[in-house]
């Protein structure tokens, strides 16, 4: 589920990006180097980082400066997932192919009467025909042949699916986040916060860990010159991030079921 903590990584990220586009193995863009970082920053680290000329960025919440911005209804939303073990069909046999992932089922329909297993680790489309047709041996012949199952006298019916996932939107709330530059000198906190306000400002939304989007915008900014510390050198960056606290859960998936209609039994 998305979180603040996750906002301030997303935050953490883009500033990192921005300042170092050729990787954290590379230069910065600002020529000196950058420590980024959630939270507060030390006293003592920081006035060691600045007279070594390192610049620190932070990111974090203002206290008090969150809303709640709920507007939607609370709705579950399915993210349906492609198996990767998959199956087909010619005549009276069925062949497993791809990668059999732990947690996909793969079934096949004989006579009516349904053989379905759930993967798991270390399976393969060969083990997987095999454990099948071991199960339909106990009620009627069947012959396997590496990853393929032959059921003679009948034609089978095959599936795999993998579970889906299961998103819903509890709260949705918007958080004011303190992006800080502190630097040694005043061209360093210039170029530090040139680089980092027009990159947030061209990025309307973050991804957060689960997949959810979160909506960035600016606040304000402030420059501050500390006379008391003529070595540090601060410029705030205020933007909100609106994002909503999800609850994830796992949908099971079916193969085949039966279905009643009138005196009718349908299995599908």
């Amino acid at each position: 589920m998305a979180s603040q903590a996750d906002a301030e990584i997303a935050l953490a990220l883009l500033a990192a990006t921005t300042l170092y586009p050729n990787g954290l193995a590379g230069a910065s863009a600002v020529t000196a180097t950058v420590r980024i970082f959630r939270g507060w920053p030390n006293a003592a680290a920081l006035d060691a980082d600045l007279a070594a000329g390192r610049v620190n960025v932070t990111i974090f919440p203002v206290p008090g400066a969150t809303r709640v911005t709920t507007r939607f209804p609370v709705t579950p939303v399915a993210n349906p997932a492609t198996p990767t073990l998959t199956v087909s069909v010619a005549g009276n046999t069925a062949t497993f192919s791809g990668t059999a992932l732990a947690g996909q089922l793969a079934g096949l329909l004989v006579d009516g009467k349904p053989y379905v297993y759930r993967t798991a680790t270390g399976d393969t489309p060969e083990l997987v025909a095999a454990i099948l047709t071991a199960a339909v041996n106990a009620n009627r012949p069947a012959l396997c042949s590496g990853a393929s199952i032959f059921t003679p006298g009948t034609v089978p019916t095959a599936r795999t699916a993998a579970d889906a996932t299961v998103t819903t939107e509890l709260r949705r709330q918007v958080q004011t986040f303190r992006i800080t530059a502190w630097c040694p000198t005043p061209d360093l906190r210039d170029a530090t916060c040139g680089a980092l306000d027009p990159a947030f400002a061209a990025t309307p939304f973050l991804t957060l860990s689960d997949g959810s989007a979160a909506r960035l915008t600016f606040i304000s900014t402030t420059t501050f010159d500390q006379s008391q510390d003529a070595s540090l050198y601060r410029r705030d960056l205020l933007y909100a991030v609106e994002f909503p606290t999800t609850l994830v859960a796992t949908q099971p998936s079916m193969l085949f079921g039966t279905v009643g209609i009138g005196a009718d039994i349908i299995t599908a």
